[in-house]
Formats: C-alpha cells, sequence, structure tokens
C-alpha cells in the first residue's frame, strides 16, 4: 500500500528506538546499563496515585471537556501564577496527551506552509519532525559549548528571515541541561519583539529539575508585550515522575489556545479523565518527592560528571539541569575499536550497546553526531557499572587503562 509523502518524510524517534534495541537486548538476556531513556526512573508519588484511584472509584472515567477538565485547569492556573510569576485565564489553557502532544498542536496552528521554525542546535529530536509534518521549515542556529549550548541574541537576529515565524527555546534543555537566566531571556525577549511575525513556543517541561541555586524564569513573565507572543508547554511527566500518564499543558493566548482545543477535538479529543485527576494532585500536593528526586538526580549527576571528566578524549559541559549529561566524545573519533573506525558519535553509540552493553544515544539525534547523550535517571548503581563499561572501552580506543569508579 503506497504511503504519503508525509508519512515517508518523518524520521523514527532515535531515542526510542534505541530505547527499544536495549530492551529488546535485555528480554534476550543481556545486561544492558540504559543511559538512553528520558525518563525518571522513581514511582509517581503516592498522593497522585491515590487521586487517580479516588477518580476512577467516583466514576470519573469518561469524556471530559477537549482542553482539559475545569479542576486541572484550575490548578494549572494556579501553578503558573504561584510559581512562575504569570496570569492566565482557563481559557488559554490546552491540557493534551503529554507536553510533545501540546507541542505539536501549537506548531501545527502557527505554522503554514512555507514559514520558517528557528530551532538551536542541540535541539530535542522531535521539535525537527513536528516542524516538518506542519509544512514549515526548520532554519538550524549551531550554538556552542563555550556559550553553553545557549542561543545569543547575535545568532538570533543573524537567523532571521521573512518567512521565520517561530522560535522554539527548551530550558532546561533536552539534551544539553543548559539553563537560561532572566537577562539571557531579556535579551532574546528584545530580539523577538522586534521581528513583528515572531513568536515563541517555551518548552518549559524540566523546569523543576534545576541544580547548582540556577533559577528557572519563564520567558513569558519577563513582560506581557512577549507573554502575549509565547505558548507556555509544560506537563507533569518528569517532576512528578508522571510519563506514562501522559498529561502535558499549553497557556497561550485565547485565539491560540481555541484553535489548539479545536485540533486536538478531530485526534485524541480529551486526554484520559483519571490521568487529569492525577496531575492536578500533583500540581497541587505536596512536592516534597519532586524535591527529593531532584537531590538524587544532582547526587547522581556530581558522580557522572566527576567520571566523564576522568576519560580522555571526552569533555562534557557541566549541566544546569534536566537530567542528561551530554558529552563531546571529538577525541574518541577517527580511532578505531576492534577493526571498526568510529566516524561519528553514532558509531561510537553502536559499539558501545554491542560490545559493552551500554546504550546512549547518538548526537545525531539532536544535530551533532560528535556528542552523545547519557540520562541519569537510573540508579547510581547501575551508573557506576555502566560508567565502568564505558571507560574500559575509551581505554581500548585510546590504548589507555581509565580508573574504575568503584
Amino acid at each position: 500500500m503506497p504511503l504519503s509523502a508525509r508519512a515517508l518524510g518523518i524520521a523514527p524517534s532515535p531515542t526510542l528506538a534505541i530505547d527499544a534495541r536495549a530492551k529488546e537486548m535485555t528480554e534476550q538476556g543481556a545486561d544492558v546499563i540504559n543511559f538512553g531513556v528520558g525518563e525518571p526512573d522513581f514511582d509517581t508519588p503516592a498522593h497522585i496515585r491515590e487521586a487517580a484511584c479516588r477518580a476512577i472509584e467516583q466514576g470519573q472515567t469518561r469524556y471530559t471537556p477537549v482542553g482539559g477538565t475545569a479542576a486541572l485547569k484550575r490548578a494549572i492556573v494556579g501553578k503558573l501564577e504561584r510559581e512562575n510569576g504569570l496570569e492566565y485565564d482557563p481559557a488559554e489553557i490546552v491540557v493534551s496527551v503529554g507536553a510533545k502532544h501540546s507541542l505539536y498542536n501549537a506548531i501545527q496552528v502557527l505554522c503554514q506552509e512555507g514559514d520558517e521554525v528557528i530551532l538551536p542546535v542541540p535541539y530535542w529530536v522531535s521539535y525537527l519532525e513536528q516542524v516538518k509534518l506542519a509544512g514549515a521549515t526548520p532554519r538550524l542556529v549551531p550554538t556552542r559549548m563555550e556559550d553553553g549550548f545557549k542561543l545569543t541574541p547575535a545568532a538570533l537576529r543573524e537567523a532571521l528571515g521573512p518567512q521565520t515565524r517561530i522560535l522554539i527555546l527548551n530550558s532546561p534543555s533536552n539534551p544539553t541541561g543548559a539553563v537560561y537566566g532572566r537577562d539571557e531571556l531579556a535579551a532574546l525577549a528584545e530580539i523577538v519583539l522586534q521581528a513583528p511575525n515572531l513568536h515563541v513556543i517555551a518548552d518549559e517541561i524540566y523546569e523543576k529539575l534545576i541544580f547548582d541555586g540556577l533559577e528557572h524564569v519563564s520567558l513569558a513573565s519577563l513582560a506581557p508585550e512577549i507573554k502575549a507572543r509565547t505558548v507556555v508547554i509544560n506537563g507533569v511527566s518528569k517532576a512528578y515522575a508522571m510519563t506514562g500518564w501522559r498529561i502535558g499543558y499549553a497557556a497561550a493566548p485565547r485565539d491560540v489556545a481555541k484553535a489548539m482545543t479545536a485540533l486536538q477535538s478531530h485526534s485524541t479529543s480529551n486526554p484520559a479523565s483519571m490521568a487529569q485527576a492525577a496531575a492536578a494532585a500533583a500540581l497541587e500536593g505536596p512536592q516534597e518527592p519532586v524535591r527529593e528526586m531532584v537531590e538524587e538526580f544532582a547526587r547522581r549527576r556530581e558522580y557522572i560528571l566527576d567520571r566523564l571528566a576522568g576519560i580522555p578524549g571526552v569533555s562534557c559541559p557541566r549541566p544546569g539541569g534536566a537530567f542528561y549529561a551530554f558529552p563531546s566524545v571529538r577525541g574518541l573519533l577517527g580511532r578505531s575499536f576492534r577493526g571498526r573506525t568510529l566516524n561519528n558519535a553514532t558509531d561510537l553509540a553502536a559499539v558501545l550497546l554491542e560490545a559493552a552493553g551500554v546504550a546512549v544515544v547518538p548526537g545525531v539525534a539532536f544535530g551533532d553526531d560528535t556528542f552523545i547523550r547519557l540520562s541519569y535517571a537510573t540508579s547510581m548503581e547501575r551508573i557506576r557499572e555502566g560508567m565502568d563499561r564505558l571507560a574500559a572501552v575509551a581505554g581500548e580506543i585510546t590504548g589507555l587503562a581509565l580508573r574504575s569508579g568503584r
């Protein structure tokens, strides 16, 4: 059966493909340490699970309004005001089946054929494909490791063209962990406001996973003018270990929110009713489980950064947020491993998986195939073993014996 050009143009998610391959190998009996998956390894907090059970027992198992229940919208409005200094009306909130769905809806209603969307590189893999699905053209703007992988005002200004419609900004960032400060966001907002047709999709899904005393600042909170140009994307998956519950949300100008709701009415309709009840409990309930999770992520981050610093050919900037390390492996490339030349990070990732049982995501998924992404959303025991294996492979590549972390 012939497929549409749209379907043929979609590249599968490399992160999900690697996770699937790692799980397949595990099912076949291999001991695979999976640094590829982007989900917390913690259980959803008990009070959130209990809220979902209560909703089921109370018969909350039917359709809800397409854009979310009134209770969850109230919880989101309260959260945005309390934590982000943002005032929204419930009519400006759209609840979707995960933040990825929220992003898809926003890109679909804001982009037309021929529009350009600015993506700072490295970018999260699905941004690129979602832009292409909307018929728009990705405008890839490289960032530098020396600048913390952050888009500069000069680079943004240079990237602007007559067809530029959207800037997608992710802070804290997947895959780099970069966190934009208030002054950095203000400088970018100034450029955005000088371009009459430019809007921002601000992906803030990792906002609570932040370290080193850094502050998360929502771009839309800087001024009413930039708020009117911004769609804020967030959800409960990362902060509350609720990846499987599939609840994301967008806060947007009323006309944009209305269009996103209309689009969603013809695709998924509403998110699951009991998952919405759980999400409301997450936003309004105790936040101590989040703080405990962040403390553990911080401990793991320190360990993995220390280990990476001891591997020749590898260098890793200090991530300020999320739960990823994004080291450059340029010093390992151009060498060989057991007769195989390592031309790029994709080759290295294949060697690590097949020879050492270590799953990492090559940087090609994020726009630069000289990096790998390692998620430290796994236990410290597995991180230690995984870093020992990675160090052993790097030692064989470079001909150097590297220290164990035990």
